[in-house]
């Protein structure tokens, strides 16, 4: 058996080196996903990259950042994107290809295009909203009815964080001293895991009985928010059975988590005043409601008041006008007896000549049978005055209609009747009506 040419490792690994510097001699731009990411004490910081196809890595090769290009390379990034370069992120770099024959082919890096980062983030986001629209998620939350007074909160974030400590002070803590349910749901809130934990809370969520799920975080970079522009974690939102609200970053950030929840709002603080307003909104209806009824309970107070005077001032008026008629009646009785004594006194004094003494005597008996004839009608018309009859205990009674009863045919129970007393009058129902006829004169009282 003759002998095999060969070469030895080292050689081999010499020739790979020269055939990749003669194929890739220059410096050429690279998209890829950043795989890992290490930064190391001697300055230097080594990384993965990385390419899928369809969930698989389709290709991966070892790079290096040298440790005068790392400090730069990195601080322009964080200045561009607002995020640290770390594992997870899509890059455009600039390479250059070497070959070692030690440690084989790798990658040195010397340069990065920020705005590509920036751009396919972009890019996804966009095509992210087409297709939630195309799918329907977009209104989804929108249908669902929040209640008038929200109170059962589940607040999906993170304990720690800066923004829920003022949700919770400014919500807890209010002046008027309305009284929530908070129930936390800790979750992660930027990251690769965050969409994954924050579906997790809401699928936790919505197997229970609140008002309102909400996501709350503070401030942050749009790369550290790019989270919340997740294809799964919106259709989560969208199809929560409980109304989700949003308060994610500041006044200038939208996210697609913003878009197809139930509402959102830009600050915790917010986020708080959103269910503050709904209690203080009903405060207001409630007070509307109380003038009114007390409006109402003064109009029914004054009517009856007025209509009591009216009844009080007519029975005044009926009264007087009895006791005028009977003063008149009196006097027209005073006259007349007055008008027939004299006329008998002119014909005794014409007989007088005749008869003095009989005329005398007659005269004398006419004129004290007249007196004592006043003096009985005097009595009784005395006797008829209202005013005297009530002041013997009687009392004058009046029907529901101001007239004065005589009989109780005219009454049935449950009516109000006016009493009149010589010192004053009262309102009084009847709870029960005796009748001669029928009780046998067994006639009781209260």
């Amino acid at each position: 058996m003759g002998e095999r040419d060969y070469m030895d490792l080292l050689e081999l690994q010499a020739r790979i080196k020269e055939s990749v510097a003669s194929a890739f001699p220059g410096r050429y731009w690279v998209k890829a996903e950043i795989a890992s990411w290490s930064p190391r004490s001697n300055g230097h910081c080594y990384l993965s990259l990385t390419q899928s196809q369809g969930g698989k890595s389709v290709a991966e090769s070892r790079a290096m950042i040298w440790k005068w290009n790392y400090p730069q390379l990195t601080l322009y990034f964080e200045e561009t994107t607002g995020q640290k370069l770390q594992a997870g992120i899509t890059v455009l770099v600039r390479v250059q290809v070497a070959f070692s024959e030690l440690y084989g082919m790798s990658l040195y890096i010397d340069d990065i295009d920020a705005a590509f980062t920036l751009g396919q983030q972009a890019l996804e986001r966009k095509r992210n909203i087409e297709r939630l629209q195309k799918d329907g998620y977009m209104d989804m939350q929108k249908e669902l009815a929040l209640p008038e007074l929200p109170y059962r909160l589940a607040v999906i974030t993170s304990r720690t964080a800066a923004g829920y400590q003022d949700f919770r002070n400014h919500l807890l803590n209010n002046p008027e001293g309305y009284a929530f349910q908070l129930d936390l749901y800790e979750a992660l809130m930027q990251g690769e895991q965050a969409p994954a934990s924050i579906v997790e809370a809401l699928a936790e969520i919505g197997d229970k009985n609140y008002d309102a799920a909400l996501i709350l975080r503070g401030g942050g970079s749009e790369l550290d928010l790019q989270c919340f522009d997740d294809f799964g974690l919106a259709v989560a939102i969208a199809t929560c059975p409980v109304p989700v609200i949003t308060a994610i970053g500041h006044d200038k950030d939208v996210h697609i988590a913003d878009m197809v929840a139930h509402a959102s709002v830009k600050t915790p603080t917010a986020l708080a005043d959103l269910f503050l307003e709904a209690f203080e909104a009903q405060d207001a209806v409630i007070d509307r409601l109380q003038g009114r009824i007390a409006a109402g309970l003064n109009r029914v107070a004054a009517r009856e008041e007025l209509r009591v005077k009216s009844v009080e001032a007519g029975l005044k008026n009926a009264i007087q006008r009895r006791v005028s008629g009977l003063e008149m009646l009196l006097q027209r009785n005073i006259g007349r007896i007055s008008k027939g004594l004299l006329q008998k006194y002119a014909a005794l004094e014409r007989l007088k000549d005749a008869a003095v003494h009989r005329i005398r005597f007659a005269a004398s008996a006419k004129h004290s049978a007249a007196f004592s004839e006043l003096a009985l009608k005097e009595a009784l018309i005395n006797g008829s005055d209202p005013r005297k009859i009530l002041g013997l205990g009687y009392v004058l009674v009046t029907g529901k209609d101001n007239k004065v009863l005589k009989t109780v045919d005219k009454v049935a129970v449950g009516d109000r009747i006016g009493v009149r007393f010589q010192d004053g009058s009262l309102t009084a129902r009847v709870d029960e009506i005796y009748t001669e006829s029928l009780h046998n004169n067994n006639i009781k009282t209260a």
